[in-house]
């Protein structure tokens, strides 16, 4: 049926929707930021950059701030800012009759449209999904603590706190509350731990509701690797992970990858297309993909694509197949903690003997590699003395935009084989588990 007055046969809306449709990896990423913060692109332009590049899904969560109400810039400052001019580039991709412009005091201003506003250019039913985001950019004297709250409705005000933990506590506790009260799911995340090191394995760990932080982050200023002094981010997951199953009997943190994009003319600084999570979902729809993530259905990546991950509690198995990529040769390690682990541990200290107040150092028994195997399929089979089990995907090939030297693209999913040690009630369902058969998702 041709639309009035272009010509053209389309499809209606309603034919877009599919009836009871098959369980779908969507790929999204849920830390994006804009000219309504620190980003330097327009939000339109920034999620049709997503749209061209195969995501599904997106969330912008600029800081501590909302794509809501009125918000004019300056065109000078905006252009100043990206170091190009961005603004022809906006009206040339959205033409005249969309961009508005206003001239005060001699200077040319744009209007930066709303989320509301502009996610109807670029959302498709079942294909591309816009979600509304904030991140809430709070610190605990001179650390920041940043969390990311995907399907707000509201903004939400940094809560702070009394320390680093309370800090993130009181943020989570506000995502809750506002979710609770409206009635819709909001995705509460740690962003960048080692970002200025503001946050510690141990203070992650002990926010027990938290149960996702971000695994990798696309800002090379967010010292994925550590240092001499500071663990990676890898050996913080295992660090939590341990703590928390091992010896508090809490759920394990799940990992996320995002972008954390700011620049999008060129490669330099934080700039789009380098993490992203793949979530398994029968439907696009923002309380279908957060209930895929709570359920663990979703893995991170920085450029590894997984045809399947699936983990049975029957058989005790965890097994993955990776899409080949070119002549890419690829290593799947088994990563995980076993009972009776070495929980010696030791602060790091300066030269007179105090303690840094960084994450401290574990034994090698803390995510130890328990099996590394070649090539494009891959499983691992419990013995039951894993205290949980994650597998770490790398690539020989590396990553088109890389955030660091030598990187090399890489999948991580998330921790199986804890459930049975947790006695906690409404603990998710494990990823891939035949209870997720009739999952709404």
């Amino acid at each position: 049926m041709a639309f009035a007055g272009d010509g053209q046969t389309r499809p209606r809306p309603s034919d877009l929707v599919v009836s009871d449709p098959p369980l779908t990896w969507y790929k999204g990423n849920l830390h994006t930021h804009t000219l309504w913060s620190d980003g330097n692109d327009y939000p339109e332009m920034i999620a049709d950059w997503y749209v061209r590049h195969g995501y599904n899904f997106l969330a912008l969560s600029d800081h501590n701030i909302l794509s809501q109400g009125p918000k004019w810039v300056s065109v000078a400052k905006v252009n100043a800012k990206a170091k190009n001019d961005g603004f022809a580039r906006y009206r040339e991709r959205f033409g005249a009759s969309w961009v508005e412009t206003r001239t005060v005091k001699g200077d040319r201003q744009v209007r930066l449209k709303p989320l509301s506003e502009f996610r109807a250019l670029l959302e498709q039913p079942g294909r591309f999904l816009m979600i509304q985001g904030e991140e809430l950019t709070d610190h605990f004297e001179k650390k920041p603590i940043h969390m990311n709250a995907s399907n707000v409705l509201e903004l939400i005000a940094p809560q702070g706190g009394k320390s680093v933990v309370e800090v993130m506590k009181n943020n989570l506790d506000a995502m809750q509350k506002q979710g609770e009260r409206l009635g819709r799911p909001i995705l509460g995340h740690v962003n960048h731990p080692n970002f200025q090191y503001g946050i510690t394995g141990e203070e992650l760990a002990m926010v027990t509701k938290e149960r996702f932080f971000e695994v990798y982050n696309g800002h090379p200023g967010v010292n994925h690797l550590g240092d001499a002094t500071h663990v990676g981010i890898d050996r913080m997951w295992d660090i939590v992970n341990t703590l928390r199953i091992g010896e508090m009997n809490e759920a394990p943190v799940s990992g996320l990858g995002t972008d954390d994009s700011h620049n999008y003319f060129g490669q330099a600084e934080a700039s789009p297309g380098r993490g992203w999570i793949m979530v398994r979902s029968r439907h696009l729809t923002p309380e279908s993909i957060i209930l895929a993530i709570e359920s663990r259905d979703f893995y991170a990546s920085s450029g590894v694509t997984l045809r399947d991950v699936r983990y049975s509690p029957e058989s005790q198995s965890l097994e993955l197949e990776i899409e080949p990529d070119g002549d890419a040769q690829y290593t799947t390690e088994f990563v995980g903690t076993l009972e009776g682990y070495d929980r010696t541990r030791k602060p790091m200290t300066d030269k007179a003997g105090k303690d840094l107040g960084v994450t401290q150092r574990y034994s090698d028994d803390v995510g130890r590699v328990l099996a590394t195997v070649e090539g494009t399929k891959a499983r691992y089979e419990l013995t039951g003395n894993e205290l949980y089990v994650r597998a770490i995907v790398s690539s020989s090939k590396p990553p088109e935009n890389p955030a660091f030297a030598n990187q090399v693209e890489q999948a991580w999913t998330q921790p199986v084989g804890w459930e049975k040690r947790i006695a906690a009630a409404g603990t998710p369902k494990p990823a891939g588990s035949k209870a997720q058969e009739d999952d709404p998702r």
